[in-house]
């Protein structure tokens, strides 16, 4: 069984490192810390006197609030920090930046352009670093995002996941790696040309064989769908993918989850999208507002699971 002293100063980079029991720990945790929040118990001790670094590259809603608002309810000071106003912003190396962080703070988390940068960071970090979004991964919108379909629908083992949309996707990557590990089969509907990271599809399918889950591909968004438990979607042109942004809106025009798509889904199906969304483009108004869509619930886990990596891994 995992103990909560088994995570104490790890890093969280990508999922792939974590087991599946480990990452029910996170789940089973996130949902009392949630109990507890609505029981009235809004600040914790849990990290009284620390501190924690979060350094933001690029600009956030759900991650930002979600971390700070966590840190605070375990008692914890978050120091928020960009790029330019770093140090990193004029020169100085991110060896260097880390072992300085590492002697001020008992953590650090980190959205970054760039996912081979926080492993460096990593690297020479002797505190605990926290992905908060690179572009190969998004593993702490994958925790919220399996603790909201538990709770939607009761059960992860057997669930049938469809994405619909970008195949090389960061927040697919999470999916993959989460769903496979925990029983869930993904059904992803994308252009060929638009395929995941191999080392992360890789090992996926290895856990997908070990936890009876199934992982396919395939071009057209209604097989994908057919039947699905959750129907999920990102964004079609993520933050640093300006050059490309229409050629990809083009390309992914076929792979917009509207009210057509979804009568496909099974008749208890719910729609997820980690947001922000463009709406009009991966999705229609009918969708994220109507009866499938749980996307505000699937936001606010982000606290709850946040709260609960913090508390697992900050020494």
């Amino acid at each position: 069984m995992t103990s909560p002293h088994e995570l104490k100063g790890r890093d969280l980079l990508c999922l792939t490192d974590y087991s599946a029991e480990q990452i029910t720990f996170l789940l089973d945790l996130a949902a009392q810390l949630k109990a507890r929040y609505y029981a009235g118990e809004r600040v914790l001790d849990v990290l009284r006197g620390r501190s924690i670094a979060m350094i933001f590259e690029k600009p956030s809603t759900r991650t930002r609030v979600s971390l700070q608002a966590a840190a605070y309810q375990l008692g914890a000071q978050p120091i928020v920090l960009s790029a330019s106003e770093l140090q990193l912003g004029r020169g100085e190396t991110i060896p260097d930046t880390a072992r300085t962080l590492s002697r001020f703070v008992d953590a650090i988390t980190a959205r970054v352009y760039r996912h081979s940068d926080l492993e460096v960071l990593a690297k020479y970090a002797t505190v605990p670093v926290i992905n908060a979004l690179s572009d190969l991964s998004h593993p702490l919108q994958a925790l919220a995002d399996f603790l909201t379909i538990r709770e939607k629908l009761g059960r992860l083992k057997g669930v049938k996941l469809a994405f619909v949309g970008d195949g090389s996707d960061n927040m697919l990557h999470s999916l993959l790696v989460a769903g496979s590990k925990l029983g869930v089969s993904v059904y992803v509907a994308s252009p060929s040309s638009l395929q995941p990271d191999k080392r992360i599809l890789e090992a996926a399918r290895r856990e997908a064989e070990a936890s009876g889950a199934e992982i396919r591909f395939t071009e057209d968004p209604f097989e994908a769908v057919d039947g699905a438990d959750v129907v999920y979607t990102d964004v079609w042109v993520s933050m640093g993918q300006e050059s490309v942004a229409e050629q990809k809106r083009r390309l992914l025009s076929p792979y917009q989850v509207n009210a057509k798509l979804m009568e496909r889904a099974s008749s208890r199906a719910i729609f997820m999208h980690c947001l922000p969304a463009h709406r009009g483009e991966e999705v229609t108004d009918e969708v994220i507002e109507g009866p499938w869509s749980v996307v505000w619930d699937e936001a606010e886990n982000r606290l709850h699971t946040a709260k609960a990596v913090l508390a697992s891994l900050v020494p």
